[in-house]
């Protein structure tokens, strides 16, 4: 009989990580504390100077997280703003914890200094523009020796679409509307002359939650958790689909939100090429990041309650009104 009663999911005691990065990392003794849960634990190390992240066994194996640590390590070395990963004593970058549930892996990052931006300022906006444009040049030319998922039809349409059908066993409706405009979505995309789009590795997630302002001059990148390879407009698109939430909960004017992101595109512009064919696509693309998102709800516990009949309403009805405005064929 097991001495200790098997779990799916345990929070790690904050005093003995901060024991264990004490001993294993050169950077003296430091304290931990729980900041937030999500698809791994994340924790504050040494008064902001550092971030520890434990991931989750059941969703990153130890390939993908050396996959991410390969890429922010050469981003990094490009000079690319982000949060990376600081070498133990011995140069290791992963930590393997023999947690009750099974092996969990840990890494200790960079603090991205400053705050995320609620509305960003013209200059905030050209910086990200940039800086986005320079990950690009990074994540288009590595090639990772651990391997990572895909977005393309399949990953962000296809999948997903199937993983929350019995979610929606109540409200068969909605998710015939999900099908219908699935179908859509995929025959515009197709009808598109994607040949000349570029592909790389997209962080997927750059909402202003994943990125820190410190002033008007200093940027940082974090949390690639989601990282994977397709088009590069879909990093894109996901900034884009920050101004239109903006505009449907009235936090910015249509116009504004216009005025905002053809400045971050001019800006992106100046660093990398963009093509008026890939910005075309940005709201087909941004159907895939929702239900992309939806799908793995199905794979953590954390996001079960996204999936009640109630948030699937209120989730499947704010993508009904922000197709309705932004997709007009």
């Amino acid at each position: 009989m097991e001495s200790i009663f098997p779990a799916m999911y345990s929070t790690l005691s904050p005093a003995a990580l901060a024991s264990l990065v004490s001993e294993k990392y050169n950077i003296g003794s430091v304290e931990c504390q729980f900041l937030v849960r999500g698809v791994g634990d994340t924790y504050l190390v040494g008064d902001s100077r550092y971030v520890l992240r434990v991931y989750r066994g059941s969703q990153r194996s130890l390939e993908q997280v050396q996959a991410e640590m390969e890429l922010l390590m050469a981003s990094r070395q490009a000079d690319v703003p982000v949060s990376y990963p600081i070498a133990d004593r011995e140069g290791g970058l992963i930590q393997t914890l023999d947690a009750v549930e099974g092996t969990r892996y840990a890494v200790l990052f960079t603090y991205a200094p400053g705050s995320p931006a609620a509305v960003l300022t013209e200059q905030q906006l050209q910086l990200l523009g940039r800086q986005m444009a320079r990950f690009h040049n990074v994540s288009s030319t590595i090639r990772l020796s651990a391997t990572r998922w895909n977005f393309d039809m399949e990953t962000t349409i296809d999948r997903p679409l199937a993983m929350v059908e019995n979610a929606f066993a109540s409200d068969p409706e909605a998710y015939a509307w999900l099908q219908s405009t699935a179908t859509r979505v995929k025959e515009r995309l197709a009808s598109m002359d994607s040949r000349a789009f570029s592909s790389g590795y997209c962080h997927y997630d750059f909402l202003p939650k994943n990125f820190h302002f410190d002033g008007e001059e200093t940027l940082t990148f974090f949390d690639f958790d989601f990282f994977g390879y397709g088009w590069l407009v879909n990093d894109i698109m996901t900034f884009w689909e920050h101004l239109c939430l903006d505009v449907h909960f009235g936090r910015m004017e249509q116009e504004a939100a216009d005025r905002a992101f053809a400045v971050f595109v001019a800006a992106y512009r100046e660093v990398r090429s963009l093509s008026d064919a890939e910005l075309a696509a940005v709201p087909y693309l941004s159907f895939g990041w929702w239900l992309f998102y939806m799908g793995f709800y199905t794979t953590h516990d954390q996001f079960f309650p996204f999936l009640q009949p109630a948030m699937l309403k209120l989730r499947t009805g704010l993508m009904r009104r922000l197709m309705e405005r932004y997709i007009s064929d």
